[in-house]
């Protein structure tokens, strides 16, 4: 009933519950996995979290991507480009970006900006784009695998309740025959 593993939802809970030793009883199967769901929503919540960074974060790299080939083909065709950019909130100047020495400035986080020509950038931001990409993909993945664990946690307690009370009725009638 743990670790990274899939579980499974089972059809003769009576069986399951009598494969332990001793015999696992309604509430510590119910106990058992309602501890599991908790760790997989849990798990589920920190995934979802990741992945809403990388859906803000591989548009922005894609966008940085785009403006260092635009920047190259500027210097290429012998161009400057006219920007505006943010000096504050609300304060915007407009700036004339001379191409033609190839040199872009990357913030990498951590109060870290560093300088790379446009080939650097564009390995670099290929890179990171590439990696982001990948890393996106297994969140998803393992976003819906957690998800389907929770599914069938929430099946197999409410397979382990109604068996319970099934059996609570039989012994009820039982004793009152």
């Amino acid at each position: 009933l743990g670790g990274g593993d899939s579980t499974g939802v089972f059809d003769d809970i009576e069986t399951f519950a009598n494969s332990f030793s001793p015999p696992a009883s309604p509430e510590l199967l119910i106990g058992a996995y309602s501890d599991l769901y908790s760790k997989f929503k849990a798990y589920e919540q920190q995934l979802s979290q990741k992945s809403a960074t990388f859906r803000e974060k591989l548009p922005e790299i894609e966008k940085s991507i785009a403006l260092v080939r635009h920047l190259k083909k500027k210097k290429e065709d012998g161009g400057s480009v006219v920007t505006r950019y943010n000096l504050a909130d609300t304060i915007y100047a407009k700036a004339e970006v001379d191409c033609s020495q190839g040199i872009v400035n990357l913030w990498l986080g951590a109060n870290v900006m560093l300088e790379y020509t446009y080939d650097e950038a564009l390995t670099l931001l290929t890179s990171k784009e590439i990696l982001a990409k990948k890393e996106f993909k297994e969140v998803t993945e393992d976003l819906t695998f957690t998800r389907n664990q929770i599914i069938t946690s929430e099946v197999n307690i409410s397979r382990i309740y109604n068996w319970d009370v099934r059996r609570k009725r039989a012994n009820l009638a039982t004793r009152s025959s």
